[in-house]
């Protein structure tokens, strides 16, 4: 029956299970199964999250589609992330390093996410976003060039399956 289960979950939810367990994992062999696993699973779904990504309970993906974070990122709880997001590093100048995001966070289809940048807490970043500076509390971010808009619950209604 949690065999049958497991297969029946939505795609970016099974990505997280196996990303949890190898996160988890205390054992070298057991925690090599998982990062293995994690691997092919990542070859399948376009989900590239590396095991070492440091990621807050209440990670949720929303639809089946390339995702990539890289593995120096930091991100907060209840952080929902959308097909075609790219969470980067800029490789020089004054945002050289990767992005750090905070809490209850919504990340909308095709946006991109780069540089020693931090997104704060309660923020939306629409789709097809680029965003390489920093992002105060209460925020929406729109556009390329990206610009923020100040917004009191500016997640209101847009964060999915929320943990406290």
């Amino acid at each position: 029956e949690g065999f049958l289960r497991f297969f029946l979950k939505p795609i970016g939810l099974k990505y997280i299970i196996i990303f949890r367990k190898c996160e988890s994992a205390k054992i070298k062999l057991i925690k090599f199964y998982y990062q293995s696993k994690l691997y092919f699973f990542s070859q399948k779904t376009q989900i590239q999250i590396p095991h070492n990504v440091s990621i807050g309970k209440g990670f949720y993906i929303g639809h089946h589609g390339r995702i990539i974070i890289n593995p120096g990122v930091i991100i907060g709880e209840n952080v929902n992330i959308a097909t075609g997001v790219t969470i980067g590093q800029e490789n020089r100048g004054k945002r050289k390093g990767v992005p750090t995001i905070g809490n209850e966070v919504w990340i909308g289809s095709n946006s991109v996410i780069v540089g020693n940048i931090k997104i704060g807490n309660d923020v939306l970043i629409a789709p097809l976003s680029y965003v390489n500076f920093d992002v105060p509390d209460h925020s929406v971010v729109i556009g390329n060039p990206a610009k923020i808009v100040h917004r009191d619950n500016a997640t209101e209604g847009y964060i999915n399956r929320k943990i406290n």
